[in-house]
């Protein structure tokens, strides 16, 4: 009878163990799934940002900051000082220590509650990673599952890699080398015994052992994990004590702080959708910006902003004023300096790249240039009389009568001093010698959208932004050789290779190089005697125009050194004049000009001259040196006519047009900006005639190139010659 009890008993424990084994099996099983989160790891990694020399200008990411470690990149004494702390036996057991199971058992029972887990640092793991950090006994079970299963495949190293990679440190740092760089600005290999006994005491309570906040608590932490070490024999009494007096420096900076926040917002932007998530990636992006160039430029805008704000008497928490600037480097169309507005934490809104304004006076040079390849000279004779025009809108008629900003005539002007001084009416003459629709498709080649259709061309009477003059105004300062700009050189994965990678792109010849510097010597006198005298900086050469659309609404300086790119803008983010007497010549010239003796200070073997191509020579008319060039010869003394063809210049001599003389006003005023019709609507010219002694004409019908001249001081031109249409886009 008993014995008969015992073995139903036996048979018994069987089925029960056997069951056991199988629900163990079932249950290993149906974690597979969750384990391989850990098996194939492949966890958020934030992205950096750098500049042109490595140096990094933002940590990009999405929830978690987070850098990643390899286990070669841990210190010895870091993973000892860990193992020594949460895990002494880790290497012995296979994912469950039974011995600390059983202890916190009975101190469970003791307690009559849970108060001690006995959890591995592989169970600690698998806790933080994929499970809740609730103690409830189905959870330990599948907690000692999953830890068992992660044993099973990974080795120790793997392990202990995950764990202080996956482990918060506080302040939104994931990580064991996102915490060194934070909180030491260190990197692993570089740690002291102290500094890494304060990060392994961190992950046990992250804000109760928050460095920044409760640093003797932390450091109370470090000296018992020290303690312990030694207590084990792993590192001498003497290196305790030394470790133990220490007292490391805790950096309060965040370590993601965005030191070009309108750089970083247009590379997220321009990569947005690419390459996956590309705050998630681990990518390194090397941009072309400059560190100090940015840091240059940010300032110079900011000097000119509060000029602003202290000549019109505003509160800057209630002004509406901005501006921007970008720099680009003209052989290779690198954007070194992106300074999209004021001030990023008032708005982030990036005014270099993602706004569109009128830039008035500064879009003459491109007319200018036309003109010049078309066969005028800068000494060409061009009309500086009042016209009128009558144009419809809405079937009715209206009149536009064009003046000056000086609200005077100079009669006949050259086309340098034209240009110099801004002069409006001589502009719109230049223009209706050429014709609209000559400028028209010779500007096309820039890939300018929306070019005007009518005259309101002459005054700049178009939309553009900062970062889309930067790219054609690369024509004068890459010598005729439109360049596109861009912001991102390469991409690098985290796994070292480069995903994307760019190039240096030139866009379109635009014109020749010898025509490009005669516009070049014209706009050094803008700077040198025009409107643009603020811009000057001594002992550096420099080109460049003013721009002022209507009433003072927008106060351009487009400009350039020989080796730099430089557009400034300023403006109110409402579309409101400034203010009075605000033009691109007292308003944006200051701020290019503090930018350029900054970049003299950063880098002061910076090219200083304008090289002189081949092909351009110095000639006499009237009494005063041109410059002047095969497609450009000079006009008959007292004329405006050309040179006869059989005409021999002289030999090319050394520094052409450097010391040229020329007679001017040196005025600062500049010529306004948009056509301004009833309402300013210039933009909604349906037709515009030429009211003359002849009668109405339509210009925009008008062959320039042939047929009867109608205004004998301007003879028709030769047509430019024909250059690439690929016009590229931007980026």
């Amino acid at each position: 009878m008993i014995s008969r009890f015992i073995k139903g008993s036996l048979i018994l424990a069987i089925v029960f163990l056997i069951a056991l084994v199988g629900a163990f099996i079932y249950a290993y099983q149906e974690v597979e799934l969750d384990a391989d989160q850990l098996i194939n790891y492949s966890p958020e990694v934030s992205s950096e940002i750098l500049d042109r020399h490595g140096n990094r200008l933002a940590y990009v990411f999405k929830k978690r900051h987070r850098l990643y470690a390899t286990f070669d990149e841990l210190p010895p004494r870091l993973v000892e000082a860990l193992i020594a702390t949460e895990d002494t036996s880790f290497f012995e057991h296979s994912g469950v220590n039974p011995d600390a199971i059983l202890r916190a058992i009975v101190a469970d029972i003791k307690a009559r509650k849970f108060v001690e887990g006995g959890s591995t640092l592989t169970q600690q793991l698998v806790k933080n990673k994929l499970l809740s950090s609730r103690k409830k006994l189905a959870r330990k079970i599948k907690e000692a599952i999953l830890a068992m299963k992660i044993e099973n495949v990974l080795t120790k190293e793997q392990i202990i890699e995950r764990y202080l990679n996956e482990i918060a440190y506080g302040n939104n740092y994931y990580g064991i080398k996102t915490a060194a760089q934070g909180y030491f600005h260190k990197d692993l290999k570089d740690l002291t015994l102290k500094e890494i006994a304060i990060l392994i005491g961190i992950p046990n309570a992250p804000s109760y052992y928050n460095p920044r906040r409760h640093y003797k608590r932390t450091l109370n932490r470090a000296n018992a994990i020290l303690y312990r070490m030694k207590s084990l024999g792993w590192i001498t009494e003497a290196e305790y004590r030394r470790a133990s007096k220490e007292l490391p420096k805790i950096y309060r900076t965040s370590l993601s702080q965005n030191i070009a926040p309108y750089v970083v917002d247009e590379v997220l932007r321009r990569f947005k959708g690419k390459f996956g998530d590309i705050r998630t990636g681990g990518y390194k992006i090397y941009t072309t910006i400059d560190m100090r160039m940015q840091k240059a430029g940010r300032e110079a805008v900011k000097a000119g902003y509060d000029r602003l704000l202290k000549r019109y008497k505003e509160n800057p928490k209630k002004t509406n004023l901005n501006g921007a600037l970008i720099a680009v480097e003209n052989k290779t169309g690198d954007i070194l300096s992106l300074v999209g507005g004021v001030d990023y934490r008032k708005s982030a809104f990036n005014r270099v790249t993602m706004t569109r304004r009128q830039p008035g006076s500064a879009f003459k040079p491109f007319i200018y240039q036309t003109a010049l390849d078309m066969g005028y000279n800068p000494a060409s004779k061009l009309t500086d009389l009042a016209r009128t025009f009558q144009y419809y809108k809405n079937g009715k008629r209206r009149i536009w009568a064009p003046k000056n900003y000086e609200r005077d005539f100079k009669g006949f002007i050259t086309l340098r001093e034209a240009l110099v001084h801004s002069r409006n009416l001589a502009t719109i003459n230049l223009v209706y010698d050429i014709g609209v629709e000559t400028i028209r498709k010779r500007l096309m080649l820039l890939d300018v959208k929306n070019i005007p259709k009518d005259m309101s061309i002459a005054l700049g009477n178009l939309a553009i932004s900062p970062l889309k003059m930067a790219q054609i105004y690369t024509v004068f300062s890459n010598y005729g050789h439109m360049i596109e700009p861009r912001l991102v050189s390469k991409i690098v994965s985290k796994e070292g290779a480069v995903l994307y990678e760019t190039k240096p792109k030139e866009i379109v010849d635009f014109t020749r190089p010898e025509q490009a510097y005669l516009m070049t010597s014209i706009l050094e006198d803008v700077i040198k005697r025009g409107t643009g005298k603020k811009a000057a900086v001594k002992g550096l050469e420099l080109a460049g125009k003013t721009g002022t659309t209507n009433d003072g609404v927008d106060a351009w300086f487009c400009g350039y050194s020989p080796s730099i790119t430089t557009i400034v803008w300023y403006g109110r983010d409402n579309n409101r004049p400034i203010g009075r007497r605000a033009t691109g010549g007292s308003v944006s010239a200051p701020t290019f000009a503090d930018f350029y003796r900054s970049l003299l200070k950063i880098d002061p073997r910076m090219p200083r001259q304008f090289p002189v191509p081949e092909g351009v020579y110095v000639g006499e008319v009237d009494g005063h040196k041109e410059l002047y060039t095969k497609i450009s010869p000079l006009p008959r003394p007292g004329s405006g006519d050309f040179l006869d063809e059989g005409f021999t210049p002289p030999p090319p001599p050394k520094n052409a047009g450097k010391k040229s003389e020329h007679n001017g006003s040196g005025r600062e005023k500049e010529g306004g900006g948009a056509l301004p019709l009833d309402d300013g609507a210039a933009e909604e010219v349906e037709s515009v005639q030429l009211s003359g002694g002849n009668g109405s004409e339509n210009f925009d019908s008008y062959d320039r190139t042939g047929g009867e001249i109608v205004d004998p001081l301007h003879p028709p031109h030769r047509p430019p010659e024909k250059v690439g249409e690929d016009s590229g886009s931007m980026f």
